[in-house]
């Protein structure tokens, strides 16, 4: 898939977080969940975080995804999220298509004080990566709301893999 086509997925689904969480309710968003893991608030946190180390490093030439701010507002106040989520949207959109430079990402390395190790990447793979990654938050985040009765859209959370061969089916 192009640097177009990944930046566009990754547009596509930063506007189903920010469609999702203009319906939700305050209740809904940081509602703790029966299983021991994070409300939605703190998922969709997780994930924004990921985009900003990303957006903050491809200009540098340099990702550390350890290195996110973990901004608590970003858990529990929605207008405050949905904000971000558009300013992230408009940085994603300004990403030049044309530079193939080789960057260097660092990611789960701060384990017991450990040195970050650097990975040779490019924007492209890392595009992938956000997309995976988000899906999978977003899987997460569709299994806590149906927890708390609220249902998102039948393809919130679903990868595009799974979407594409869904539509195999119907279309025969």
């Amino acid at each position: 898939m192009s640097f177009k086509g990944l930046r566009d997925d990754n547009l596509h689904f930063l506007q189903q977080g920010l469609d999702l969480l203009r319906q939700l309710d305050d209740r809904h968003f940081t509602a703790q969940p029966q299983l021991p893991m994070s409300p939605v608030g703190g998922h969709f946190r997780h994930c924004l975080d990921f985009y900003t180390c990303f957006l903050n490093g491809v200009e540098r030439g340099e990702i550390d995804y350890d290195a996110r701010t973990r901004d608590p507002r970003l858990e529990v106040d929605r207008g405050y999220a949905a904000d971000f989520i558009a300013q992230l949207m408009e940085r994603l959109e300004r990403l030049p298509e044309g530079d193939h430079r080789p960057l260097r990402v660092s990611m789960d390395n701060r384990f017991l004080d450990q040195e970050p190790c650097w990975a040779t990447s490019s924007a492209q793979r890392e595009l992938q990566f956000l997309r995976s990654h988000t899906v999978h938050h977003y899987a997460l985040i569709s299994a806590l709301l149906h927890q708390l009765g609220y249902e998102p859209d039948a393809d919130f959370g679903v990868a595009p893999s799974t979407l594409a061969y869904r539509h195999q089916l119907v279309s025969g």
